[in-house]
């Protein structure tokens, strides 16, 4: 009897949806451990080294500055390497930056280690993510990407609680000890097992050569610089309203009337609101232009926040503000691996979201203290007017972008 083996096809998207699965797996531990944890330890942090919480949170800003600084690197290094290689050695040295962490017993070697955890992190999240489904798919990325999102959406769904849950039974240095242990044996097996072994520059550019997966020319010349500026503005106005919002957004929602319990309810459903809104995406959007989703999906930050400023204690308008706020942050994650694919295509990719994440690393690692800066100074309703601005100038230049986009695609 004759056996039947499934089609290439068939057995390249199994291979695929594969890696989108340990992709989505790893995401959701390393955005959980390496971000999302810290805050629900912070406290707990604070207390134990009997400091100002500005201490605290200095250290995690210059974490997100050194992961400014170190993105580029990164992603030449992934392009050059391979995702393979760079996420394996990422997974083993964010165990051992998080340990180090655990270590910490003074201000030069907390704010050390923070630095080790943010800056390893630019191997092992979004940016090698996306890279390693670029690699693997070339310009025909862009439904992988949606996918991916979606499984990583849920990573503060799980380790808030999780975090929580285990501070009832131990301190802040065990909790990431057992974070470390449990990313090293998660992580590290998936990255060495499913991702591309090799995917630099010419293997990217000659994937996306081959006429299946050729789009409309990339940008180029001054075409190429306009979009990017336009692309990493955004990106790094977007970056000050999230991280602002990352540290700052249950005790906004109090400052604005709500009750304790209530505040912490619409915060809780910022999560499902970002995954809701990248399954409409991946369902719905494949037909759009990436450029399209991207102004819309930003336009309905400041519409959110514009909605939480009028709604004082009405629990009804500040839910809505949730979902807004939710479905723009969970596709602005989308947007941020499909937009340059499209726009630069897949050659040197790794690199270009390096360079797209550097011109805000600034913005992004000061917001949660001038945000809390200007709250106590200003008062919540200009801090809120605030990032209804900031939101706004994103969409806008988004909305920028993609004219300029249709226009060239058109005179092409």
């Amino acid at each position: 009897m004759t056996m039947l083996s499934a089609p290439p096809a068939a057995s390249t998207a199994r291979g695929h949806l594969g890696l989108i699965v340990a992709l989505g797996v790893t995401q959701v531990a390393g955005y959980g451990a390496l971000y999302y944890a810290f805050a629900v330890l912070a406290p707990e942090m604070t207390k134990s080294f009997g400091w100002a919480p500005e201490w605290t949170y200095g250290a995690f800003a210059a974490g997100l500055l050194a992961g400014g600084l170190a993105a580029p690197f990164s992603g030449q290094l992934i392009d050059r390497f391979g995702t393979r290689a760079m996420m394996s050695l990422g997974s083993v040295l964010a165990a051992a930056a998080l340990y180090g962490l655990s270590q910490a017993r003074d201000p030069v070697s907390f704010y050390a280690a923070m630095i080790a955890v943010e800056t390893v992190a630019t191997l092992v999240l979004y940016d090698a993510a996306f890279t390693a489904l670029t690699q693997a798919e070339g310009a025909g990325a862009r439904r992988a990407i949606s996918k991916l999102t979606l499984i990583g959406g849920f990573a503060s769904t799980l380790f808030w609680p999780l975090s929580t849950a285990l501070l009832a039974h131990y301190d802040w240095r065990a909790i990431y000890q057992i974070y470390a242990l449990g990313y090293l044996v998660l992580c590290l097996p998936l990255h060495l097992m499913l991702l591309p072994a090799r995917g630099g520059p010419k293997a990217v550019t000659a994937q996306a050569a081959r006429p299946n997966d050729a789009p409309e020319a990339y940008l180029a010349g001054s075409a190429r610089t306009r979009a990017f500026l336009l692309l990493a503005l955004a990106f790094s106005l977007q970056g000050f309203v999230t991280s602002a919002m990352s540290v700052h957004m249950l005790t906004m929602l109090q400052g604005l009337g709500l009750s304790a319990a209530l505040a912490v309810g619409i915060g809780a459903m910022v999560g499902p609101s970002q995954v809701t809104g990248r399954l409409v995406e991946m369902l719905f959007g494949t037909n759009l232009e990436p450029t399209t989703t991207a102004w819309v999906s930003a336009a309905l930050m400041p519409i959110g926040f514009a909605l939480l400023l009028v709604s004082g204690t009405t629990a009804t308008l500040a839910g809505l503000f949730a979902i807004a706020y939710g479905v723009s942050m969970g596709l602005s994650s989308i947007v941020r691996g499909t937009v340059p694919l499209r726009l630069f295509g897949p050659a040197g990719y790794g690199a270009m979201l390096g360079k797209l994440s550097a011109p805000g690393l600034a913005i992004r690692a000061a917001a949660p203290v001038a945000f809390a800066v200007m709250v106590e100074r200003a008062g919540l309703l200009p801090s809120t007017l605030l990032l209804i601005a900031v939101s706004g100038a994103a969409a806008l230049a988004l909305f920028l972008l993609a004219r300029m986009a249709d226009r060239i695609r058109e005179a092409g």
